[in-house]
């Protein structure tokens, strides 16, 4: 019997402030879907991430956060004075 695997929509976000370059996440993805561009700064393809986090565990400067497709809806602003 072939099993099918699934694949989970992933919003992958990458703070570009925050991301020094190291080529981590781009060494270690599995899919090959992160690179860096000519500013030194991760990109990613996103139709291609399977939301594996295995960047975001990885990532020394916390600059990458993974969520669900379906968490990517903009949230109300809360917190004081909002």
């Amino acid at each position: 019997m072939a099993q099918t695997a699934s694949r989970r929509k992933a919003k992958v976000a990458i703070r570009e402030q925050w991301c020094k370059g190291c080529g981590i996440c781009v060494a270690f993805c599995p899919l090959k879907v992160l690179g860096l561009s000519e500013e030194n700064k991760a990109y990613v393809n996103q139709d291609a991430c399977n939301g594996c986090r295995l960047c975001e565990r990885l990532c020394p400067d916390f600059a990458i956060d993974i969520g669900e497709e379906d968490d990517a809806k903009p949230q109300a602003a809360s917190g004081p004075g909002k």
